[in-house]
């Protein structure tokens, strides 16, 4: 059985296998892999329910859709929502997303995505719960897990539609349980498809790798070659991709969000946007650092995985990389709760009484941070009527959509994106790359029948629409 280091005196030491600290440990090999099941019911069911509920929240599930159905077909993924034949490789690389296309080829829906993400972030569960119930015992472990997979940053990407960090999310557990389990190998193996999910996390492996580094120095000296070769490879990956491999798929020739460090977005550069929003950073910094780690997990070395997602975020002029909301803080999630665990298991033989007695009370306490953080957070959707048996709006809004014809030509705003994406060629209405389509289907709450005509002249001024269908604020238009 592996060991598990802790720190004693000051010096990193191996730690007595599970079944030392668990008296045999048996009953409880199962409990991740149930944990894991639970979560991901919850999270399919809150997804698939906002689907449902016609309540998407962006473009991205139908963009993704889109790519996967590319792959699916043996096609170029492409994304029309980003321009006509726009190739997705030249927006985000994340070539990785093609393992969903045979799924997507016999469930041609953008639920079989949904499914998808909810099944690897409730994979993620498992290597968090396994590797806590060995190092600090059957209960804690369990505990952990359940905090980790209350986690606030995993429940907003889970209500935020599909992004392919879901890939991430588990590929950063996984090789993070291996370096506190000691294998250095497996944790530099897991991490390495990284660079294949999104291109800053060539970073994210560097810095596993430089953590096995520390951790691997003193107990295997002859893999601090090969970590920092994989360190360097990492590195590398992420310039190769934002400098090359993506400008080589970009219509335009070049990565599109370079802009977000310009001072023309904000002023300054990287480091006027470092200097702006202080406090709604801190507050992310605090959301990491507090219900999900209690702190402890700044005693651990393993938070500097942490870093370089936190650093593109705050050197970006874009608001909405610093706060707490959409799927940008999942794939620190992992990182958080692991290096807690690391810390609350070195704190056990801490010299110092108060860490050693107090360690002791902070599972119980983030579960309970945990749940009375629930009715804030999407897990709250589990207790509403709509996630189960679509409203009203739903149900019309369905009705109007349907008076789109398969395989038709159709610009639309973000709600009816996802509905159509998988039986139409869809593009974001009002781009002016694209030629007016035969349907536009648009979503406007409160909205009249002669507004929408307005809207559909200021869009496309020189083509005439007729209204095909409206109920509940959902338009279907026809040209003329």
């Amino acid at each position: 059985m592996a060991t598990i280091e802790r720190r004693v005196a000051g010096r990193w030491t191996a730690a007595p296998p599970a079944s030392a600290r668990t008296g045999g440990g048996r009953p409880g090999v199962r409990d991740p892999y149930l944990l894991a099941a639970g979560f991901f019911v919850v999270y399919t069911v809150i997804s698939v329910g906002r689907y449902r509920d016609l309540r998407t929240r962006s473009w991205d599930l139908g963009i993704f859709e889109q790519a996967v159905r590319s792959y699916a077909h043996l096609r170029t993924p492409v994304s029309d929502l980003k321009g006509p034949g726009f190739p997705i490789l030249g927006d985000h690389f994340s070539p990785v997303t093609a393992l969903l296309a045979p799924a997507y080829r016999v469930f041609p829906t953008p639920v079989t995505l949904l499914v998808a993400q909810a099944a690897l972030f409730a994979l993620a569960v498992i290597p968090v719960a396994r590797v806590s119930g060995s190092l600090l015992g059957r209960a804690t472990g369990l505990t952990l897990g359940t905090v980790f997979g209350l986690s606030w940053g995993i429940q907003q990407a889970v209500d935020f539609d599909f992004h392919e960090i879901c890939f991430a999310v588990p590929l950063i557990a996984f090789a993070l349980e291996a370096v506190l389990r000691q294998r250095w190998r497996a944790a530099l193996g897991w991490a390495l498809p990284l660079v294949l999910v999104k291109e800053d996390l060539g970073l994210t492996l560097a810095a596993i790798a430089l953590v096995v580094a520390v951790r691997a120095r003193h107990r295997a000296p002859q893999l601090l070659r090969t970590a920092g070769l994989v360190a360097l490879f990492g590195v590398l990956a992420c310039v190769l991709t934002l400098t090359v491999l993506i400008p080589f798929f970009n219509s335009a020739g070049d990565y599109d969000y370079w802009n977000k460090l310009n001072e023309e977005s904000g002023g300054g550069g990287p480091w006027g946007a470092l200097l702006a929003g202080g406090g709604e950073k801190l507050r992310t910094v605090l959301w990491l650092l507090l219900p999900t780690g209690a702190l402890l997990a700044l005693r651990s070395p393993l938070l500097l995985v942490a870093l370089p997602t936190l650093g593109w975020r705050f050197v970006s002029h874009e608001p909405h990389y610093w706060g707490t909301d959409w799927h940008y803080s999942a794939v620190l999630m992992p990182v958080v709760a692991l290096a807690l665990t690391d810390a609350l298991a070195h704190s056990r033989s801490s010299p110092r009484v108060w860490l050693r007695q107090g360690a002791r009370f902070v599972p119980a306490g983030l579960l309970g941070a945990a749940l009375a953080l629930a009715p804030t957070l999407p897990v709250a959707a589990l207790a509403e009527s709509e996630t189960y048996r679509p409203g009203a709006v739903a149900v019309a809004g369905r009705e109007v959509l349907a008076t789109v014809p398969d395989g038709a030509e159709v610009a639309a705003n973000v709600r009816p994106i996802a509905q159509l994406t998988g039986r139409c060629r869809v593009f974001w209405i009002g781009d002016p790359s694209v030629p007016a389509p035969e349907y536009l289907a648009y979503y406007g709450q409160g909205m009249s029948g002669d507004a929408m005509l307005r809207r559909a002249a200021g869009l496309y001024p020189e083509t005439v629409y007729s209204v095909v269908a409206d109920d509940s604020g959902y338009f279907v238009l026809r040209r003329k």
